[in-house]
């Protein structure tokens, strides 16, 4: 029985361990409609914030999210991460939320390319609505450690 409480304590002891050497990062970003490309029809008083932290476990992390919002020229249809540089548009890499509302909070498992694109500043929030399906306010993600 000692034996078995012995192996018990090691192993919670390596299960903390592995938490405490897990890498955790904040992310953040405000979203205008400046910052979006093409440039977005009739959403001038439209903003917003997305925040959020990841652990990484190796090559993988988890990912959680919140997604607010305001001034929209209509409903949120989707909002993502997207690859790409400032004022550059680029393919999904995280589906966020569709349809979506101001408030939202999410998590994603996701993948080393896309916390390469996230720490090299080559990733961007995007919410898209029905009068710019190509999105309507954006911002590219800071990260912090």
């Amino acid at each position: 029985m000692k034996k078995v409480i012995a192996a018990v304590a090691v192993a919670a002891a390596l299960v903390l361990a592995a938490v405490a050497f897990a890498d955790t990062y904040t992310i953040n970003t405000k979203l205008t409609p400046g910052a979006d490309v093409p440039k977005p029809k009739g959403a001038p008083n439209a903003r917003g914030t997305f925040t959020g932290r990841y652990v990484e476990h190796q090559d993988k992390a988890t990912l959680t999210w919140k997604l607010t919002y305001s001034g929209l020229t209509g409903a949120a249809l989707q909002a993502h991460i997207h690859s790409g540089k400032p004022g550059v548009a680029g393919n999904v890499i995280v589906p966020l939320c569709g349809p979506c509302h101001s408030g939202m909070t999410g998590h994603a498992r996701i993948g080393e390319a896309v916390i390469k694109a996230l720490e090299s500043g080559g990733a961007y929030v995007n919410v898209h609505t029905k009068k710019n399906p190509a999105g309507e306010i954006r911002g590219q993600i800071r990260v912090a450690g």
